[in-house]
């Protein structure tokens, strides 16, 4: 089978390969025909090695597909069934799980150190796949708690991205910070995620979102998902005193993964406002705040992982704005690519030319 392989950290480019085979198939098992997959900022930060992952690597892990065969012991799941990729499983037993926080389970981030693939012959055999998934390929084999059945109505690259970006957006701030409706928001990082944050807060019923990136295309976009401004990143502080006379917003959402963006976020929350943290970045970028204004200004950082809380339950709640037209999936892919034309699609995220791109496998 053929799947996309990045060779060493990084490296920009992927090389699609023939003859890769997909290896661990066994009990609590499933392998799974991969049918779409979204290319999320998270993939290009493997590759360059601000997120930590093995490598050589299969990237992907904003996935759908049709499930090929079931292992020992897995129940509610058959060969045929359509399902979402879900890279951040929970295991149901530890503690993060039985405190009624999932999200924090890490049984999922185990999986990224056991190899996905094979390559039969030159190079490093084992392969692994990003996130424990790495679903840039033809097929591809998980635990079965990965593979969570959609409703026939929701198409493959509609629950790919449901699968990360999506969830991940709306989760910040329905779970996480939890919009009050009414009030003002900032969202820092106008991609697919951000958008999505976006989308949420509209849902939500804020009265104000500003919308933040240097990209104008991304600015477009993100009026037509529900900002009512956009500007770019030396317009906020403008923007910050018309919409809240100075004051600062009610909630700011940090969506890039870098301390510059997540300082000016905080200095654009208000005083007892709330900064939510969606980006992910490196260990090594340290955001500094000093003791002072951490006590006086009483704001909450709230960092999101995946959007916080139940991801099966953002899941369905995610596909229940679909279906009710509150938010905008499809207009979140603008665009389409094979497999063998993968940098091209790494090219067009880097740019900011793409808001989501689907790879049709």
């Amino acid at each position: 089978m053929r799947a996309a392989v990045l060779h060493e950290t990084g490296q920009d480019t992927l090389e699609v390969l023939d003859g890769i085979e997909p290896v661990g198939f066994g009990p609590g098992r499933v392998r799974l025909r991969v049918r779409a997959t979204g290319l999320c900022h998270s993939d290009l930060s493997a590759m360059s090695g601000v997120l930590p992952q093995p490598a050589p690597f299969v990237p992907g892990h904003e996935g759908a597909g049709e499930i090929l065969e079931v292992g020992a012991g897995v129940t509610g799941l058959s060969a045929g069934d359509r399902v979402l990729v879900c890279w951040l499983p929970a295991c149901g037993g530890c503690p993060s799980c039985r405190r009624g926080q999932p999200h924090l389970c890490l049984a999922g981030f185990m999986n990224a150190g056991v190899p996905n693939y094979r390559r039969p012959g030159g190079g490093p055999a084992e392969v692994f796949g990003f996130a424990g998934t790495g679903t840039f390929a033809e097929e591809v084999v998980l635990p079965a708690p990965c593979a969570v059945p959609i409703p026939d109505d929701v198409p493959y690259d509609i629950a790919a991205l449901i699968g990360c970006g999506v969830t991940t957006g709306l989760g910040a701030v329905f779970t996480t910070a939890r919009v009050a409706a009414g009030s003002s928001v900032a969202v820092i990082g106008c991609g697919g995620v951000g958008l999505s944050v976006v989308q949420g807060a509209r849902a939500a019923g804020a009265a104000q979102i500003v919308a933040v990136d240097p990209v104008e295309a991304r600015r477009e976009a993100a009026l037509r998902f529900g900002a009512t401004e956009a500007v770019a990143p030396d317009g906020l502080a403008d923007a910050r005193n018309s919409v809240t006379a100075g004051e600062g917003f009610d909630y700011v959402f940090e969506v890039v993964g870098r301390s510059a963006t997540a300082r000016t976020a905080y200095e654009t929350t208000r005083r007892g406002g709330t900064l939510c943290v969606v980006g992910a970045g490196a260990s090594d970028d340290l955001l500094q705040l000093n003791m002072f204004e951490l006590f006086f200004d009483e704001k909450r950082i709230l960092p999101s992982l995946y959007g916080g809380g139940d991801v099966l339950r953002s899941y369905e709640r995610t596909i229940a704005l679909w279906r009710a037209g509150r938010i905008d999936l499809e207009g979140l892919i603008t665009h389409r690519v094979r497999l063998n034309e993968i940098n091209d699609a790494l090219d067009q995220m880097r740019t900011g030319e793409a808001l989501r791109t689907c790879i049709e496998i």
